[in-house]
C-alpha cells in the first residue's frame, strides 16, 4: 500500500464500506488503538452511517483492552498489545460487545517511538471477523511517519471491511 493515502480515497473506501454493508443488511463495529478512533471517524463521515455502523471502541491502554474489549491479562503479557492474539481478542470483544454483525480490530506502533527489533515502528495487527464467522488476522509494516502509518491502517481496515461485507 502506498503511504500517501489520501482524505478522498479514504472518503470513497467508506463510502464502499458502508454501501456494501448497508446492501447486505450488516452493521459494522470497530475497535482501535493505534488509529485512535479514525476508522469509525470515515466511516461515519458518510451520510447515513446510522443506517449500517453501530459503534467504535477506541482502548488504547491495556486495562481498556481488558475492560472494553474482554483481552485477557495473560494474552497482553505473553504476546503483548502488538500481537495477533491481541488483536483477535479485540475484534472477537467489539462483536461480543456491540449488535454488529461484521468488526475490525487494529494495534500497532505507529510512531516515532516505540519500536523495538521484532516489532519496528510501523508494525500493524488487523483483525476483521464476521459474528458467527473465523477470524481473519494480517499483520502489516507500514513506512512513514505516524500520520502515513495510521493512515495506510485506516485504508487497510476498510478494505478488508469492504471484502467481508460483499
Amino acid at each position: 500500500m502506498s503511504k500517501d493515502v489520501t482524505d478522498a480515497a479514504l472518503e470513497a473506501l467508506a463510502r464502499q464500506v458502508g454501501e456494501a454493508a448497508r446492501a447486505n443488511h450488516h452493521r459494522l463495529a470497530t475497535a482501535e488503538s493505534c488509529t485512535g478512533g479514525w476508522i469509525a471517524k470515515t466511516l461515519t463521515d458518510i451520510p447515513g452511517s446510522s443506517q449500517w455502523f453501530d459503534c467504535g471502541m477506541v482502548a488504547y491502554s491495556y486495562e481498556a483492552k481488558q475492560a472494553m474489549l474482554g483481552v485477557q491479562a495473560i494474552t497482553l503479557e505473553e504476546h503483548g498489545a502488538v500481537s495477533r492474539e491481541t488483536a483477535i481478542e479485540m475484534v472477537s470483544g467489539a462483536l461480543v460487545h456491540s449488535g454488529a454483525s461484521l468488526a475490525v480490530a487494529v494495534t500497532g506502533i505507529a510512531g516515532p517511538g516505540g519500536g523495538v527489533d521484532d516489532k519496528p515502528v510501523g508494525t500493524v495487527w488487523i483483525a476483521w471477523k464476521r459474528r458467527g464467522g473465523y477470524t481473519t488476522a494480517l499483520v502489516f509494516h507500514f513506512d512513514g511517519d505516524r500520520e502515513a502509518v495510521r493512515r495506510q491502517t485506516v485504508a487497510t481496515a476498510l478494505h478488508g471491511l469492504l471484502d467481508l461485507a460483499v
